[in-house]
């Protein structure tokens, strides 16, 4: 499914950028802006963000590491 219509990006696009980002670096935290940078995109309109984000919010990859969960109200 085309979930970024201005740069054809779709959710498989996503899924992969995300599954590459975490096994290339475990620790990273993976934002909509290092996925489009990942593809070789920049967001255009930004009318397909809240998708986006859905998409990749159902990858198990996207947690945050849990050694910086927790650290803005200081508990690890």
């Amino acid at each position: 499914m085309i979930v970024c219509h201005c740069n054809r990006i779709s959710d498989e696009d996503i899924r992969a950028a995300v599954d590459w980002m975490r096994a290339a670096d475990g620790d990273t935290i993976i934002t909509p802006g290092k996925v489009y940078h990942a593809l070789g995109k920049r967001p255009d309109c930004g009318g397909c963000m809240g998708l986006f984000l859905a998409t990749m919010r159902k990858n198990d990859n996207l947690a945050v590491p849990r050694e910086l969960r927790g650290l803005r109200s200081g508990v690890a």
